[in-house]
């Protein structure tokens, strides 16, 4: 079974990690020991052979002395019995040894050590153990040289084969059990401080887990409201990746919570609007059935004048359910955004001029002067027209609608910075100063009071076109000095220099 937390995981692959890397410092410990053990031993026998070789006992009239050899060996293992003292030839084949008794494995000793040995290379060098084929040792060599020419070689092996297994076995045990013990205890205590590094590293990691879990199961959103910090005061910067990560999760987190509140707001408003719609539909449709069941049942027995009155009544509740049956569909269409704007180049200076001779009728029998004034140079812009015309079209009808007769109707457009400033200002009854904050939202406070008459969506509608054209609109009104609307859109060189 896998270990199930990331502490576990990283123990046991920092606890093989350590025994592996033990194991191997171990081996390497132990080798660099043998083979200092050789170069300390090759170095203080450098010259054993060759003050052996300087006696010149070993050489005769008639060549190599065996009893003289024999004699000089039995002295020397009498002395020293680790060594063997081995005689060569001129071609490395072996002449005589110490001790003399068992056998040899070779017949010959390699030479190749033994002149780099003579050559003084570095240390230790190992030759031929002529007692145990394929084993290597280290040695002494000296050369013995006769009528100025190296007649043979006096080759020490500083370890014998007997003495070597000996002390081998003996050196394993105990360097064995040292280094076992000692790079236990190292691995162990090593062990120990890596796990205890670990859970200082992975304890933010567990915090961040519960975090991550809470927010799965929809605990921390509402938790999640942590407090804020004080005014002025930095955000922390994080010192390493666990802390950015911990940092990016907050304010993922304090996003969704956002949103979610948002979404909540959205939809709390969604529901009330459907709700104020309803009552508004509800109005006129019930005026409209009405009417309409009376003229039924009548019959013949209404007046011509009545039976036009009450149709009359029945056809304007009629237009005002398509109406707002229409703004409701042209809402829904901007906040899912299926009318995106298709953006081109026009003049708001010619597009004023056609939306006021578009209301010039109706405002003249509603007794309202409408004015117009434009640029006659033409202020081009970049937009929707048909978008466009739409927000001015909202704007001067509920302009007209609330603007008592004998007022006016100001509708103009400017140059502004990066852009046309588009005005549309009435001498209707103005907006309260508290009312004004809300005035485009789905709850606007105007809209809640309005009469059946007058209740509607276009200034919503207005507010999402103009967010689409990355605009907003502006009211600034007094209570009886009317309202005046306003917005900005950019000119063609703004938004040419700002696509690129």
């Amino acid at each position: 079974m896998k270990p199930a937390s990331l502490y576990s995981r990283i123990a046991i692959v920092f606890a093989l990690v350590l025994l592996g890397f033990g194991v191997a410092l171990g081996w390497l410990s132990y080798r660099a020991a043998k083979s200092h053990q050789h170069e300390v031993m090759q170095q203080l026998s450098l010259e054993l052979a060759r003050h052996i070789a300087e006696d010149g006992t070993l050489l005769g009239a008639g060549g190599f002395d065996r009893r003289r050899m024999d004699e000089l060996f039995r002295m020397a293992s009498v002395v020293n019995p680790t060594i063997e003292l081995y005689l060569l030839d001129a071609d490395g084949k072996i002449l005589g040894h110490s001790p003399p008794e068992g056998g040899l494995a070779l017949e010959r000793v390699s030479l190749a050590p033994v002149r780099r040995f003579l050559a003084r290379q570095p240390l230790p060098i190992f030759g031929d153990s002529p007692r145990s084929a394929g084993q290597k040792g280290v040695f002494s060599a000296a050369p013995i040289v006769q009528g100025g020419r190296t007649a043979g070689y006096l080759y020490v092996v500083l370890v014998g084969s007997m003495y070597q297994q000996r002390a081998d076995d003996a050196s394993r045990g105990h360097v064995m059990r040292t280094t076992a013990w000692t790079g236990l205890a190292a691995l162990l205590l090593a062990l120990a401080v890596g796990l205890a590094a670990f859970a200082f590293i992975t304890r933010r990691l567990n915090r961040l887990t519960k975090s991550v879990q809470a927010f799965e199961h929809a605990t921390l959103l509402d938790a999640a409201a942590a407090p804020a910090r004080p005014a002025g005061e930095p955000e922390p910067k994080p010192s390493d990746e666990i802390g950015r990560l911990s940092l990016a999760f907050a304010h993922l987190t304090g996003s969704v919570v956002a949103q979610r509140s948002e979404l909540q707001r959205q939809d709390e408003l969604r529901r009330e609007l459907v709700a104020n719609v309803s009552h508004d539909l509800r109005t006129p449709l019930t005026s409209m059935q009405n009417h309409l069941e009376t003229l039924v049942r009548m019959g013949d027995d209404i007046s011509a004048a009545d039976r036009r009155a009450y149709l009359d009544v029945a056809m304007r509740q009629s237009r005002r359910v398509a109406r707002l049956a229409q703004q409701l569909f042209e809402l829904a269409r901007l906040e899912c955004e299926e009318a995106l704007p298709h953006p081109e180049l026009f003049s708001l200076s010619e597009l004023v001029q056609d939306v006021a001779q578009k209301f010039a009728l109706s405002a003249r029998d509603s007794g309202v002067r409408l004015k117009a004034e434009a640029d006659p140079q033409g202020l081009f812009v970049w937009g929707d027209i048909g978008l466009i015309e739409r927000v001015i079209t909202n704007l001067v009808e509920n302009a007209i609608r609330h603007t008592p007769r004998g007022g006016a109707v100001r509708l103009e457009a400017v140059a502004a910075e990066n852009g046309s400033e588009l005005r549309v200002a009435d001498t209707g009854s103005g907006i309260a100063a508290e009312d004004q904050p809300g005035l485009f939202e789905r709850d606007s406070p105007l809209r809640r009071r309005s009469s059946p008459k007058h209740g509607g969506l276009g200034l919503l509608i207005a507010k999402r076109i103009l967010l689409l054209h990355g605009s907003r609109m502006t009211v600034a009104s007094e209570p009886g000095r009317g309202a005046t609307f306003s917005f900005v859109l950019s000119s063609a060189a703004a938004s040419r220099s700002s696509s690129s």
